[in-house]
């Protein structure tokens, strides 16, 4: 209350503000926006879907800048809550974005979905039923689709382009002839002293510089391991059950013929790899795929025994940053330094499109890892490592990380209470940290099939996993949904439409 015993409590969403000239229109000259036609409790939705599409139609081109919101607020008579909302999901969306003095300004516009061929037949459950895992999994990558709850998508919006330009900038305002070489297959020494520092501060990994291979992500880091694997006569490699569908599709591509040990709340039963006879395993220990479960203190003591018997351990630590609501969680290699092979990256910090991750494995093995390297690529793009490695020494690439788990949290937050209310049966497994949630329908029974809920929910304009994708053994039927790559409200409208298909397929 005020001095005259007036409200100043801000009025709701759907009220409006007061206004001088109660008989004058609500009504906004920037694009013609009359809140009129706004549904009634549904004002911001209303307001960020004409934005948006005036951004997709090029009403708003890229440099334009928005009115103020209190300016636009006042011009509509909405409270000022309403027009911020709206412009911060546009800004988490990529579309708009602060810049100062200079205010609000459209930065990107949205991908013009393409259009299928005109004689291709729709994607239905054949696509996911496919025996052509690889082939069904890139068709789906590339359909154009409304809202994407694929999992291992990044949050691509939140790339710190201005971070990047003035690391650029710097690189090249300081690069060397020299630098501008055929590089060090090993990759830069300044990238190279970086990741030791990066892996000491956030995986408590203690390494020299000279024992890290600058690789193409970890994918490459598996293919280079891949081939020293079969110069040793090693051809089954055990892998998580379920466990990731693309690394199990390298495994298999490299001539190896993976080994399923089954996955439980503790993580990787190490019971069972030793029973299996395989002598080597790839897991994802800190945060498992797709489960999210951690493999737990005693099963950590087992395995690093299993591999101090001769076991050859690949860790595959590739979120490990991306924690919500549980403690850190050590790398395998920061225990026992000469018997694990650890590979990490930067697509799930920054971009995939980068391709630059790192390998430490044992001294033993070193030298011949470098030579595969030399011989596939001769090295990495130096350029890129160069402003990769001022990001990581300046603090920039830290402060990124702290802007996506609170981006990534209310997003994960928004997918829990999307699931709670669209999903009731469903169970939630591995909130507590990465990029994706796995739901298991285990009240459907045999009657659900995975495939069949993906292909419906495909259908209705939503990608994600099933996933009978990541098994190799059967189990309850689920899916893996990625929650990083979208704002809320299409989290919300996505994981709403999947509900709808599991009921009609009910």
């Amino acid at each position: 209350m005020d001095a005259m015993g007036r409200s100043t409590m801000p009025p709701s969403e759907g009220s409006k503000e007061p206004s001088r000239d109660s008989g004058a229109p609500a009504g906004s000259d920037f694009l013609q926006l009359d809140i009129g036609e706004a549904p009634s409790g549904g004002r911001t939705a209303w307001l960020a879907e004409r934005l948006r599409s005036a951004v997709a139609d090029g009403r708003l081109p890229v440099g334009t800048r928005l009115p103020a919101s209190r300016v636009l607020a006042a011009e509509l008579r909405v409270t000022r809550g309403v027009v911020t909302e709206a412009y911060r999901r546009l800004a988490e969306s990529g579309q708009i974005a602060a810049r100062g003095r200079l205010g609000t300004m459209v930065v990107a516009a949205p991908a013009a979905p393409r259009a299928p061929a005109r004689d291709a037949p729709v994607p239905g459950p054949a696509l996911f039923d496919s025996a052509d895992r690889d082939g069904a999994v890139d068709l789906l990558r590339a359909l154009p689709c409304r809202i994407d709850l694929s999992p291992g998508v990044p949050d691509l919006t939140a790339f710190p382009r201005t971070s990047w330009l003035r690391a650029e900038r710097a690189v090249l305002t300081d690069v060397s002839r020299t630098d501008l070489g055929y590089g060090d297959p090993r990759g830069a020494p300044a990238l190279r002293r970086a990741v030791v520092g990066w892996l000491a501060r956030n995986r408590g990994i203690r390494a020299d510089p000279d024992q890290v291979i600058v690789v193409a992500g970890v994918a490459q880091a598996l293919a280079l391991l891949g081939q020293l694997l079969r110069a040793d006569g090693i051809r089954r490699v055990a892998v998580e059950d379920p466990g990731s569908l693309g690394t199990r599709q390298q495994l298999a591509y490299g001539g190896h013929t993976p080994v399923p040990i089954p996955v439980d709340e503790r993580g990787l039963d190490v019971a069972a790899l030793r029973a299996s006879g395989a002598p080597a395993v790839l897991l994802t220990p800190a945060h498992q795929f797709p489960t999210g479960v951690v493999l737990d203190g005693e099963r950590r003591r087992e395995l690093l025994g299993w591999a101090a018997d001769g076991g050859l351990l690949i860790e595959d630590d590739y979120d490990a940053e991306h924690r919500y609501d549980r403690p850190p969680v050590p790398a395998l290699r920061s225990l026992l330094p000469e018997g694990v092979h650890y590979a990490g990256s930067v697509s799930k910090l920054l971009a995939p499109a980068l391709r630059v991750g790192w390998l430490l494995v044992p001294s033993a093995r070193h030298d011949a890892l470098v030579t595969a390297k030399r011989h596939a690529d001769l090295g990495n793009g130096v350029l890129t490592q160069l402003v990769l490695a001022r990001l990581m020494d300046s603090g920039e690439l830290e402060r990124h990380l702290r802007h996506l788990r609170l981006r990534h949290r209310r997003r994960r937050d928004a997918m829990l209470r999307a699931v709670r209310t669209h999903l009731p049966g469903a169970r939630v497994h591995g909130a507590a940290a990465g990029l994706h949630l796995m739901v298991t329908f285990d009240t459907h029974g045999a009657g659900l099939r995975d495939t069949d809920l993906a292909a419906a929910a495909l259908a209705r304009g939503v990608k994600a996993h099933p996933l009978s994708w990541h098994r190799i053994t059967p189990g309850p039927p689920g899916l893996v949904l990625g929650y990083a790559a979208g704002p809320a409200h299409e989290i919300d409208e996505g994981i709403a439409l999947i509900g709808a298909a599991l009921r009609s397929d009910g």
